[in-house]
């Protein structure tokens, strides 16, 4: 209503009085066909959506019906702002599809001078503007579009960024500006259609600021918000801070959409189909990050569950050492009682050799081979003890190593967060310093400037004092030398008259004159001198202030060169804190390749498993049957059990400082690993 007239369905023409005028006007008919052609359908739209909108508003009940009580003055007002409702509605439709069309055809990011771009937020902030109610405060009555739009961030919180950078922008003092702000940003991040549509869902929120019957509290706003979802296949890159915001002024112009209604017709088509075929793409778009989110969840969940049931494989690693502690304390028990045993046959054997030596010598051969091989028995049984220990002591230098890896990994991951958690604080710290620090160097810069300049106008002042001075002196030095000669004249006057009283006694009246004006020229000179004197006090006086003025001078100049020095001390300050950065950085990217290196290791705990010794008969590689000759290796990287020969090599291991046994396949793997990585 303030900017632009609704147009009314009586003002329009008839389709019979737009051809008697074409018949009437031949000559202008070639430039004003395609403007009559838009009206006819311009009348005959409003027509469609008139009848509509009154056949919807008796149903409703807005439109009084025959039988009904209401006034006719309220009927008006009702049928006035339902057209309103329509015609804003038709004019956002126009402007969308213009934008959309125009938009497409140029076929790079918008810029706010675009002119179907411009005209589409003036527009929309009409549509915002329909049945706003005007809000009293101290300062005056307000009525913004602004206010509803705030409600955007309590109900969605992702755009708490577009209403705290439009706050923070210091251009913008009034609530239009605001909020026009507010709609290129909601526009340059696509998401205007879903700002708009999550205020509608909550109607409740919006009757605060709208009338009953205004266009956001009717169907029509629903329609409109669905046509701004058209708006996400355009790229705009709006400037903020060039443009005065608060002082536009909201006219709709009319001439972009009085075009050719046969290349309107034309390009319809088109646009509709490039149109559909970019929601299309966007929808695409939308479902494959939704499945790469998905994916990304999946793996974060997978990941969990390794970390949990490598948790649970070193309970049972745990679990597994204290059964095998508890099987040692078996062995050796066994141990012992197999030593108590044989020592208890060895001495039955020789009490039963010494009481039937004499009686069974001729037996004596069949006891030697008893003895030899109770006396065999014994050495295996000896030998089977010490290889049992043997593999005790690598089953506890297992556990040692692995204890002693997983304190090594949690210390590591501990030191890296507070390592990472100090730099970032210090760099924090190390930006609010340079921020001072640039602050302090203009301050210093402007007060410099200001300092040259009052020593330039103080110099020119003492010049011109010192001038003055210099003609004032000269000046002294004359009224002296005059004041001398009139002394002089006046001793030889007073001679010339003490030799000549007796000749000269008729001449005196003339003299006395002659004195009484000299008297008189002396006393004026006498005055003058005095006047002279005083302007020298004041002179002083002004030299005194100079003086002091130039001290004053001399200590800004020793500020000045104590600022410069600080400046100097702050730049030295700012390099090292640079290099301090960059060495922060190479720390950065040490505990990167630590980590590259920790994950490895997690890899290799997580892809092997440590095969157990009963699981194992035969070796993997040369399938050899083990034995007391050929003993059992576990490989430090695979988890796997080999003989002597196929696991012979050793190599260094991240989860191990020192070389550790390797069979062959992990030897080969391993070096070519190496020797790719290097390369």
């Amino acid at each position: 209503e303030e900017d632009f007239e609704i147009i009314d369905k009586k003002q329009l023409p008839d389709a019979a009085e737009l051809r008697n005028e074409e018949k009437a006007k031949p000559e202008e008919g070639r430039w004003s066909a395609p403007i009559l052609s838009l009206a006819r359908k311009a009348s005959e739209n409003l027509a469609l959506s008139y009848g509509s909108a009154l056949k919807s508003a008796s149903l409703v009940g807005l439109v009084s019906k025959p039988g009904s009580s209401d006034s006719p003055a309220k009927t008006s007002t009702r049928c006035h702002t339902m057209e309103e409702r329509a015609n804003l509605m038709n004019m956002m439709k126009l402007s969308i599809k213009i934008l959309i069309q125009s938009a497409l055809s140029l076929g790079r990011t918008l810029d706010s001078d675009f002119p179907p771009l411009q005209q589409f937020f003036v527009v929309l902030e009409h549509c915002l503007k329909h049945g706003l109610k005007v809000k009293k405060t101290f300062i005056g009555q307000n009525k913004s579009f602004f206010g509803p739009l705030e409600l955007v961030e309590k109900l969605c919180p992702e755009a708490s960024d577009i209403a705290t950078s439009v706050k923070n922008l210091p251009e913008l003092k009034t609530a239009v500006g605001r909020g026009r702000a507010w709609l290129y940003l909601a526009l340059m991040q696509k998401k205007l259609a879903d700002y708009l549509k999550v205020l509608l869902d909550h109607k409740h929120l919006l009757s605060e600021f709208y009338e009953p019957d205004a266009l956001m509290m009717e169907e029509e706003g629903a329609v409109i918000v669905g046509l701004l979802v058209g708006l996400n296949v355009i790229d705009a890159n709006l400037c903020l801070k060039g443009e005065d915001l608060d002082s536009q002024v909201g006219v709709i112009d009319f001439s972009l959409y009085l075009k050719e209604t046969q290349d309107i017709d034309g390009k319809q088509d088109g646009g509709i189909t490039a149109v559909l075929d970019q929601k299309h793409y966007v929808e695409e778009l939308n479902r494959h990050l939704s499945c790469t989110v998905a994916d990304l969840q999946n793996k974060i969940d997978c990941l969990e569950k390794t970390n949990s049931k490598l948790q649970e494989e070193l309970a049972a690693a745990t679990d597994r050492i204290g059964s095998l502690q508890e099987e040692q304390q078996q062995l050796k028990q066994q141990n012992e009682l197999i030593r108590e045993r044989s020592e208890k046959s060895v001495e039955v054997t020789k009490e039963d050799t010494k009481v039937e030596l004499d009686t069974y010598k001729q037996s004596r051969q069949g006891l030697d081979e008893m003895y030899s091989d109770v006396w065999k028995q014994l050495k295996e049984e000896k030998k089977i003890r010490l290889e049992l220990e043997k593999e005790l002591e690598l089953q506890i230098g297992m556990k040692t190593e692995m204890e002693i890896a997983m304190k090594l990994l949690e210390k590591d991951t501990h030191e890296k967060q507070d390592t990472l958690v100090a730099l970032r604080q210090q760099l924090e710290e190390v930006k609010a310093i340079n921020l001072q620090m640039f602050h302090k160097s203009q301050n210093a810069e402007c007060s410099l400037q200001q300092k040259t300049e009052a020593i330039s106008s103080f110099e020119g002042k003492t010049n011109e004092m010192m001038s003055s001075m210099k003609q004032m002196e000269e000046r002294l030095q004359q009224a002296e030398k005059a004041r001398q000669a009139a002394e002089e004249r006046c001793n030889k006057m007073k001679q010339e008259l003490a030799g000549r009283l007796d000749s000269c006694r008729q001449q005196m009246a003339q003299l006395d004159s002659k004195c009484s004006t000299l008297e008189k020229e002396l006393k004026s000179e006498k005055e003058q001198r005095q006047t002279l004197q005083k302007e020298l006090h004041q002179e002083k006086d002004a030299t005194a202030l100079l003086k002091t003025e130039l001290q004053q001078m001399e200590g800004l100049k020793k500020e000045l060169r104590k600022l410069q020095d600080e400046k100097q001390e702050l730049k030295k300050v700012r390099e090292e804190q640079e290099q301090a950065l960059q060495e922060m950085g190479l720390h950065l990217s040490q505990s990167k390749l630590k980590m590259e290196d920790i994950k490895e290791v997690n890899k290799a705990l997580k892809g092997h498993t440590w095969l157990k010794d009963d699981e194992a008969t035969h070796c993997k590689q040369c399938r050899k049957e083990f034995s007391i000759s050929r003993r059992k290796h576990h490989c430090r990287n695979c988890g796997d059990i080999f003989c002597s020969t196929c696991s012979s090599n050793e190599l260094a291991l991240p989860s191990y400082p020192k070389p550790v046994r390797v069979c062959d396949n992990c030897h080969t793997l391993l070096l070519q690993q190496c020797s790719s990585n290097s390369s």
